[in-house]
């Protein structure tokens, strides 16, 4: 079960050069009813099948998420059949209070510019009670135009 917010930026945390990084690339084979993605960190290949499960009241998008890593040939040869454009992002792990973490993604390619960040929670409780720090946005956790499964249809502009 994957608990998650997701905001715009009002500023980056600086220097974000101190915090690990890695880069992504990822493409997506299917969301209708749920997702299915391949993606590459550094040298590491999975297949992520993500079911969205919207709960009446909860503050969090609530999913649940399976990831199984793949071999390389296996990303490459999945990778061909994605749907729209593959995304290429570098993610950085930022430390938060209370033991979180933000995975501030900073994209590349045809959605460069574009920036979000993201919080996983252990609970709804949590996710309830989080209040972001002042470098975070607007919340757009309920806003399609923000889900990785989309952005790969449009051009940078239609979620900034």
């Amino acid at each position: 079960m994957e608990i998650e917010r997701k905001f715009k930026l009002r500023r980056l945390p600086e220097p974000l050069e101190q915090y690990e990084a890695w880069e992504i690339e990822q493409g997506y084979l299917c969301e209708k009813g749920c997702t299915l993605r391949v993606r590459r960190t550094d040298e590491r290949y999975c297949l992520t099948l993500k079911i969205r499960q919207e709960r009446s009241g909860a503050s969090a998008l609530v999913n649940v998420e399976e990831e199984y890593p793949i071999p390389r040939e296996a990303y490459e040869h999945l990778l061909a059949k994605a749907d729209g454009n593959r995304i290429c992002k570098t993610r950085y792990r930022i430390p938060l209070a209370e033991g979180l973490t933000a995975e501030l993604d900073r994209f590349h390619g045809k959605l460069e510019g574009l920036q979000f960040v993201e919080v996983e929670f252990p609970d709804l409780e949590t996710s309830a009670r989080f209040a972001p720090p002042d470098w975070f946005g607007e919340e757009v956790t309920f806003d399609p135009a923000y889900r990785n499964s989309r952005l790969i249809f449009t051009e940078k502009d239609s979620a900034d």
